[in-house]
Parts: structure tokens; C-alpha cells; sequence
């Protein structure tokens, strides 16, 4: 089943890292325009390798690699080694203390028909595009993917507990969130590692983009390798794995915010609901997360002055004449996109991955605050999805509709980079792995 590898990380060198809150940024698909801009100010920040600049992207990102390689900016690691990477959080309105663990590693390529690395997500094409010529420029993976293991016995836990106590670097993110990472060099320990994953698949939780971009990448590469042997760093991608038998697992929803649409009326959305719809009013718009919470196939809807619990009568998902498993067809969010996005508000299924009048929110505060701004005409908010549901739809075969999931937290860029050049891929030769 699953190959993977220790890498021989590129890093901060001693002097840099003592400040690595400063080097860290979000991710590429989070980042906001105003983080972005306040980053692109720090010299040596990891935001100019993962969301470069300037018209030509992906070559400026590649000469400013250069440039801090040869700086000493950067440098690479002397040993192979598997990174402990721990996220200590809090969630609103919850007093304990959450810790996602996990261990950031190279993993092979798989295509998805091989049924070892699975999806629950479709990608853009556009997106994809832009990934693959940042990878083929640097030749680095700048930011690691998440993907899931099920372990219920929790095996590797003990080893990454132990090393998490003399960790490499502790920062604060962007997020609020606690980021820890240390290392593990003890070849005997790293090869437990690789031998526990041999017989487990994986579920690609955050990163399809990357992910796919790799996969695009690995398949010109042999095409253009006469020599191929499987071994080159093309056929490597870096990846953050977590247990998803762990009780610290989060997915947080998110909301659907509706703007632009021509002849937009909230009665006549209403009336249109009614059919399939049980509709209730809500006094205090600010309560509906909490009112929808943990019931099947409920939803908020925002406007500007009125707000209204939803819910589709059982009888009439028979309705749904999408042509998706039954795992998918059930979900909430095939729900929402089905009877309330295209049934009622008019957007064509086939339409929905790239239209202008959805947007994505995982703040409810926002989404909120959107409506009553009028900078959004509704706001839809929904449930989070469970890991279940996650697993089943993977499984399956089938995918979610976009956005269906918020891992949280984010990955964060900027501790280790992990490179695919020939020259700096290859494990050394005294090397035990």
C-alpha cells in the first residue's frame, strides 16, 4: 500500500530559525491579501517560495531559491529523518485544549485509480496549472499536503511523543494555534514508521491541488525519462500524516455566501423552499449555527433582516436526481447544492464549481456581518462534515461537492522544505533506510 520515506529537509539555518514565528506563513489557499502583503515585506519569510510575485511566478520563485541556497538562507539537513509535527488548539466556545499529532514525510505518487491514495475532493483545473509550474521550476515542496491513517491502536504515537519532548521549533500561528515540530534520525524507528503505512491506504485530507500537481509532474517526467526507475524525486511528494482514529480530529464547516443574482427576492425563495422545505423562523439570526447543529439535512438561511431554519423533508430525497452514490447523494452539502443552490436559487449543478455568485466562507461571524452589509445577498450556513462521511465518500470512489471540508488546523509553511532534484532527493549512501 503506502511507500513512504524520510527526507533530507532543507531548513532555516540556526541563526534564521531562531525567529521562525517570522519565516512561518499560511497556507497558499488561505493566505489573505492583506497577510499576503504584510509577508511579501519580510525578506526571508516562506511566503516568497510558496505564493511568489511579480508576473512571472513560479521563476521568480526559483531565483530566489537559488539566491538563499547560496546565501545559506536555507540548508539542507544531514540526515535523513521523519518530522513530529503537533497543533495544540482551542475551539470557539470550548475550554480544552485539542493536539492533532502527526508526522510530516516524503510518500510516493500514486494515481487515484490505484485506490491507495484517495480523494473526496475534485480540483480546478486553473489551480492544478499553476502548482505543477512551481514544482517543475524549484523543484521543491514547499508546503506539506494532509493526508489520514487509520491506526486504532495507535502504534506510532509512543515514538512521536517521546520525540515531540525536545522539539525543534515551538511557534504561535495565524491561526492561534500552538505548532510544534521535532525530529526523528533513529533509522530503526523511521523504518517502524515506513513498515506500519505498508499496509494502510490514505485519505487526502487538505492539498488536492499539490497533490495533483505532483502526480501531473511524475507522469511527464517518465514519459520524458528513458531511465526511469521509480526512485527519483519526482516520484515523491511530501505530506503531513495524522491518525484518524484520533478523538482531536476536527473538520469545521463551511458556509455558502450568495451574490450578484439578477431578480433576487427572499419571498420568493421562500415560496419556492416550501416544497421541499420544513422552514422556520429564527428571532436572533446569531443562534442558527447552534439551532442547526447535528441535524440531518438543516441549514440557516441569512438575509439581510430575517433568518430561517430549514429542513428537507425525508420524502423528498427521492428528488435528487444527481447521478451519485447514495453516500454522496445523502450528505448535506449535496443536499444544499441540489435543492437549495440549483433547484431554487437557479445555478446549474454543472455550473456551481467555477460560478461568480457563490463564494465560500468558514466564519459564520462573517457570513453574518456579509449580509447585513449587503456584500452578500444570503448566506447558507450548514453543518461540518464527520469523518465518516469523509472515509465513506472516499471509498466509494466519488468525490464531495468543492469545499466540502475544513481540516482544521491548517498545515502551516515555512518549518521544512523537501526537495526533488536529483542531487539533493537521493538518501545517502551510509544510510540504514
Amino acid at each position: 500500500m503506502a511507500e513512504i520515506k524520510p527526507l533530507i529537509a532543507w531548513r532555516y539555518n540556526s541563526q534564521l530559525s531562531k525567529d521562525i514565528e517570522k519565516l512561518s506563513s499560511p497556507l497558499f489557499d488561505v493566505v489573505s491579501e492583506k497577510q499576503r502583503n504584510a509577508l511579501y515585506k519580510i525578506p526571508y519569510n516562506s511566503i516568497h517560495l510558496s505564493v511568489p510575485e511579480g508576473p512571472q511566478p513560479a521563476v521568480h520563485a526559483k531565483s530566489i531559491l537559488e539566491e538563499w541556497k547560496k546565501k545559506g538562507v536555507l540548508v539542507q539537513d544531514k540526515l535523513p529523518a521523519i518530522y513530529v509535527y503537533y497543533q495544540y488548539f482551542k475551539l470557539a466556545g470550548t475550554p480544552n485544549e485539542l493536539c492533532r499529532k502527526g508526522f510530516v514525510c516524503n510518500i510516493r505518487v500514486y494515481d487515484w485509480n490505484e485506490g491507495i491514495i484517495l480523494r473526496h475532493e475534485n480540483t480546478i483545473p486553473d489551480s492544478v496549472n499553476n502548482r505543477i509550474e512551481l514544482l517543475e521550476k524549484t523543484q521543491l515542496h514547499v508546503s506539506a499536503t494532509h493526508g489520514l491513517y487509520s491506526d486504532p491502536e495507535f502504534i506510532l504515537e509512543r515514538y512521536m511523543d517521546e520525540a515531540i519532548q525536545n522539539p525543534l521549533y515551538e511557534t504561535e500561528d495565524y491561526q492561534g494555534v500552538r505548532d510544534v515540530m521535532a525530529v526523528i534520525q533513529d533509522a530503526n524507528i523511521i523504518r517502524h514508521f515506513m513498515d506500519h503505512l505498508q499496509s494502510r491506504s490514505i485519505i487526502l485530507a487538505d492539498g488536492h491541488h499539490r497533490y495533483e500537481s505532483s502526480l501531473h509532474y511524475q507522469k511527464k517526467m517518465k514519459a520524458l525519462n528513458t531511465h526511469h526507475q521509480g526512485d527519483e524525486g519526482y516520484n515523491f511528494h511530501l505530506m503531513y500524516l495524522t491518525n484518524s482514529n484520533s478523538g482531536d480530529l476536527r473538520i469545521l464547516p463551511t458556509h455558502r455566501l450568495i451574490k450578484g443574482l439578477s431578480h433576487f427576492s427572499e419571498q420568493e425563495i421562500l415560496h419556492k423552499l416550501q416544497e421541499d422545505f420544513i422552514i422556520k423562523p429564527i428571532e436572533n439570526p446569531d443562534t442558527i449555527n447552534e439551532i442547526i447543529i447535528g441535524k440531518k439535512w438543516a441549514f440557516g438561511l441569512l438575509f439581510k433582516e430575517n433568518a430561517y431554519k430549514v429542513r428537507l423533508k425525508p420524502e423528498s430525497i427521492s428528488k435528487l436526481n444527481w447521478p451519485f452514490p447514495e453516500v454522496v447523494r445523502n450528505l448535506d452539502l449535496t443536499v444544499m447544492h441540489y435543492f437549495i443552490i440549483e433547484k431554487v436559487l437557479g445555478i446549474p449543478g454543472k455550473e456551481q464549481r467555477q460560478t461568480k455568485y457563490i463564494q465560500f466562507d468558514r466564519s459564520f461571524t462573517d457570513c453574518l456581518k456579509k449580509v447585513i452589509q449587503e456584500e452578500a445577498q444570503l448566506a447558507i450556513i450548514t453543518n461540518e462534515v464527520s469523518i465518516e462521511e469523509v472515509n465513506q465518500v472516499c471509498h466509494s470512489g466519488s468525490t464531495m461537492p468543492q469545499k466540502s471540508t475544513y481540516f482544521y488546523p491548517k498545515v502551516i509553511c515555512g518549518f521544512l522544505f523537501s526537495s526533488i532534484r536529483k542531487d539533493e532527493f537521493q538518501l545517502p549512501e551510509y544510510s540504514p533506510i
